[in-house]
């Protein structure tokens, strides 16, 4: 599923589009009011009437009192041509399609004996809207290598110019992805995000890791691999909800003491889960759910910083479940409570006294969301993946002298992976060193169930709840695969 773009993000595209054409654009939107009157959106002597009421309204607007006489004939002709246009790329972007303009400006374009060819050069791609970066990239993509080979710089500043206003500014990252993103793989991106602004660090890597995978992995690792069906809300709707709803007094938090902090934080927790979204965002929103159905979803921090060069974050910020199984009401109210506490996890003490540590105090640290459909399986009524865990490239934990710290290792626990994470209590996940994958840190019967996984973490279907359980309690009348793997 693909999220439709907003209204609002057409209309913006079109405008930004035509503006890279300021002599051309009136012959395009002469076009773009053919298409509308033939393909019977609207009607020729209605729009116009429509044209000349909108003018005399903008004119008392400004000031004149006797809009037919005070103003000369030039100035109105001039107040027309804008409503006009403003109309025109209004109704456009309500009934008809963005690629149908690429056609109407090749059309303009040929009229003045211009290839599409010579088109690809005729715009600024950091300044050209987005739609016509995917246009004009994927049309590079689709050449024949003899043909896309001249082409291969501007194909590549595109995505580069995509990856950053999209994904990640950070260098070190466009410096790899550019090399293994298509223009494909980007505008996969572009239909599941929702708002403006990138999508954050987790999102980055977990996107740039997969394509890595699928590109060079083993056959038997790269039929295997599959990315949960995700959803990125951009960095830039967290200033919005802020704005919206009055909370930019907490924006200083980052430069009070710890006592302070640590005192506020439970007021900002309460400010924003009572907080609203804009109705636009509560479309799309709405839209995703009505799409995944009854899908148990994970709302995920993905913050500009996090999962990034040096700087991990790791349980800095918050991860939330929603079971998802109310009516789409209620499934709505929880998810946007989700992102709300997620926007306030941007202001937890643990969170900014992680970025005062690491000189990142003055960032601006935005918060984009990823909203995921939960691995899993049904038993009965409960809901959970077979396995989940962390995986960690270096092993700091030799439990024998054979394992090479090199390899790495995994924790694994049974259910949601929320356990191998971080210990809970007296519980413990399976790890497991990559590099002798069977020898255990314990070895007498006694102490592997001593250190073995006693709760889990799961989504209980029927009572619309996420749960941790002990494992007899589950496992009892109920046959699930791995289970005893771990014990």
């Amino acid at each position: 599923m693909t999220l439709p773009p907003s209204a609002t993000d057409r209309l913006l595209s079109i405008f930004l589009l035509l503006s890279q054409y300021p002599i051309l654009s009136t012959r395009i939107r002469d076009l773009m009011r053919r298409e509308l009157f033939r393909q019977g959106f609207l009607d020729q002597k209605a729009f116009e009437q429509e044209v000349i009421r909108k003018s005399i309204q903008s004119q008392e607007r400004e000031g004149l009192q006797h809009p037919q006489i005070e103003e000369p004939a030039e100035v109105w002709e001039r107040r027309k041509a804008f409503l006009r246009d403003q109309l025109t790329d209004f109704y456009f972007s309500h009934h008809l399609s963005f690629e149908l303009i690429d056609e109407l400006i090749e059309e303009v374009l040929n009229e003045r004996g211009v290839t599409s060819h010579e088109a690809l050069f005729e715009f600024n791609p950091e300044v050209a809207p987005q739609e016509m970066l995917f246009n004009q990239g994927m049309m590079i993509e689709k050449l024949p290598p003899a043909e896309r080979k001249p082409m291969e710089a501007r194909l590549r500043e595109i995505k580069v110019v995509l990856i950053r206003n999209m994904i990640s500014d950070q260098l070190r990252y466009i410096n790899i992805a550019r090399d293994w993103f298509t223009i494909s793989d980007l505008m996969e991106v572009h239909l599941h995000k929702i708002g403006h602004g990138r999508i954050g660090g987790k999102a980055a890597g977990m996107l740039l890791a997969a394509r890595i995978l699928k590109g060079c992995a083993r056959d038997d690792v790269r039929n295997n691999i599959r990315t949960p069906e995700s959803y990125y809300m951009g960095s830039d709707l967290m200033y919005t909800f802020i704005s919206v709803n009055n909370l930019i007094h907490w924006n200083d938090q980052k430069y009070k003491s710890e006592d302070e902090m640590r005192r506020d934080y439970p007021k900002i927790v309460n400010d924003y889960d009572h907080s609203k979204f804009p109705p636009s965002v509560i479309q799309r929103l709405e839209t995703l759910l009505t799409s995944v159905g009854k899908q148990p979803l994970i709302v995920r921090s993905s913050s500009l910083l996090e999962d990034n060069f040096g700087t991990a974050f790791a349980g800095k910020y918050e991860s939330i479940f929603c079971p998802n199984q109310g009516s789409l009401e209620e499934n709505l109210k929880a998810l946007t409570h989700a992102i709300a506490r997620i926007y306030a996890s941007t202001l937890n003490p643990n969170a900014l006294l992680y970025r005062r540590g690491r000189g990142l105090q003055d960032y601006d640290e935005r918060m984009a969301v990823l909203i995921q459909v939960v691995e899993g399986n049904q038993f009965d009524h409960y809901y959970m993946p077979d396995l989940s865990g962390v995986a960690f490239s270096h092993n700091q934990y030799r439990w024998s002298p054979q394992i090479r710290s090199e390899d790495g290792f995994i924790r694994l626990v049974w259910g949601l992976g929320t356990r191998a994470v971080d210990r809970v209590g007296n519980d413990y996940p399976r790890l497991v060193a990559l590099s002798h994958p069977t020898l255990r840190p314990s070895n007498t019967v006694r102490s592997i169930r001593r250190y073995s996984q006693q709760f889990v973490d799961l989504i209980d279907l029927k009572d619309n709840l996420m749960k941790t359980l002990p494992i007899h309690e589950v496992l009892n009348g109920t046959i699930l695969p791995c289970a005893t793997w771990l014990k």
